[in-house]
């Protein structure tokens, strides 16, 4: 019973960090090299990762500075940020490119949040649904006969124990996104 408990413990944490790495590519006010972790670029006919074709820093608040280590992809570089829907227009010096972070406005900074929140509601229906399997689970096990009804009952309440805290971490992981978002 211990493993399935901490079974339930790893997917429901899983499901947190999922989340925290979706929050980390929603661009906000700030400069963020995270932002460009999903940019892809054809480099010599292989889709490769931007952080794999040079170097990708954050020097300034309002500025990220991409360095590839081959200055022949700097167009190539440029065009995979441009057709991205991030809103940031590179500058290129022949060298390196420099990507502004413009101010949100606020009806921008609204509709950021209104992502968050959507993915955050996300997660929680994905723990949730950790919940519902768990607990079918002991059931099960309950009408099998391999359990008995006070095991049940204790890990029924058990696994809500874990699905209370893990909500409440998503409420703070969202909240503290939200006020990144929303900070001028």
């Amino acid at each position: 019973m211990q493993s399935f408990f901490k079974d339930v413990m790893k997917k429901m944490d899983a499901t947190c960090e999922k989340l925290r790495e979706d929050l980390s590519h929603i661009r906000t006010g700030r400069a963020n090299t995270a932002i460009l972790d999903g940019i892809t670029i054809d480099y010599y006919g292989t889709p490769t990762p931007l952080n794999q074709v040079g170097s990708v820093s954050a020097p300034e608040p309002r500025l990220i500075v991409v360095q590839p280590w081959d200055s022949s992809l700097l167009k190539e570089i440029e065009k995979a940020i441009l057709s991205s829907d991030l809103g940031l227009n590179p500058a290129n010096d022949g060298k390196i490119l420099r990507l502004p972070i413009p101010e949100l406005t606020e009806e921008r900074r609204k509709d950021i949040v209104k992502k968050v929140k959507k993915l955050g509601e996300d997660a929680k229906v994905a723990i949730r649904n950790i919940r519902r399997d768990a607990n079918d689970q002991v059931k099960k096990q309950e009408k099998a006969h391999e359990i008995s009804e006070d095991q049940m009952h204790d890990a029924l309440d058990e696994i809500q124990k874990y699905t209370d805290e893990h909500i409440k971490k998503l409420d703070t992981i969202v909240k503290v996104k939200e006020d990144e978002v929303m900070e001028v």
